[in-house]
């Protein structure tokens, strides 16, 4: 059998390739000890991520993908940006950040004295949000490398975790719950944006790649120290949902 890379030890060699160097103001908090880590969780869905982690991943093309009209979240960021509902001096985390389409009205929102924490597992997006967010000026940006089963945030430092079309990309659901609970201040929330998975209505492509429906994420985040407060209608949303937790 030919040796394979776990995906925890492919993204830890991609984050020292990657981020050595000119990558300074990137966080990459764990790392060191992801050899010796035990893996506690098995992945829900092996292999969800591979295609973001090889190392010639095309961050242009997947920015002109992300950040383009024909994409539902992208059409309804600003009323997004407006349902989450941050504050001046709040400390955000915007977990699987991409390519930064929340990044800078986050930033704006929170202001000099906020924080926007931008998480990715992937280190070319990181450095790519690092980069603008230098450009724009935007001291309170953050952005942060992190393993696939931790958002790696100190206890109680943010307001609000976003999870933006990414809670389907968790391969460590308890795991990533779990820090994100730890990571959240009392009283803080949790906001999940999703696709909406309906057999018989939902998309094929949906179908395939998103791997449970609604019920089945909210039942998973409540057993993770949540309670949801409620399910926002966003009113350019067609196929996805937002739903706002509360840490217990």
């Amino acid at each position: 059998m030919p040796f394979r890379l776990t995906p925890r030890a492919r993204l830890a060699a991609l984050a020292a390739i990657l981020c050595s160097g000119a990558c300074a103001p990137i966080r990459t908090p764990g790392y060191e000890s992801l050899k010796t880590r035990p893996q506690a969780e098995q992945s829900v869905k092996p292999g969800i991520n591979d295609p973001y982690l090889e190392p010639g991943i095309d961050v242009e093309e997947r920015t002109n993908r992300f950040e383009a009209e024909s994409r539902e979240i992208y059409d309804a960021r600003r009323e997004i940006v407006e349902a989450v509902g941050l504050r001046r001096g709040d400390a955000v985390a915007d977990i699987g950040a991409g390519t930064g389409l929340f990044v800078e009205p986050f930033a704006r929102r929170v202001g000099p004295g906020g924080k926007v924490y931008a998480i990715d597992i992937v280190p070319a997006f990181v450095r790519h949000v690092a980069a603008r967010a230098r450009e724009a000026g935007l001291a309170q940006v953050e952005a942060r490398l992190a393993p696939a089963d931790s958002v790696d945030l100190p206890d109680a430092s943010i307001d609000t975790a976003f999870v933006c079309d990414v809670y389907h990309h968790f391969e460590y659901p308890k795991s990533s719950l779990a820090s994100i609970h730890r990571a959240l201040k009392p009283g803080g929330e949790l906001v999940v944006i999703d696709f909406e998975r309906i057999p018989g209505v939902s998309r094929e492509w949906v179908l395939g790649h998103v791997r449970a429906g609604k019920e089945e994420f909210t039942a998973e985040i409540e057993a993770a120290g949540f309670r949801l407060v409620e399910e926002v209608e966003i009113d350019r949303f067609d196929e996805s949902y937002f739903l706002r937790f509360r840490k217990r």
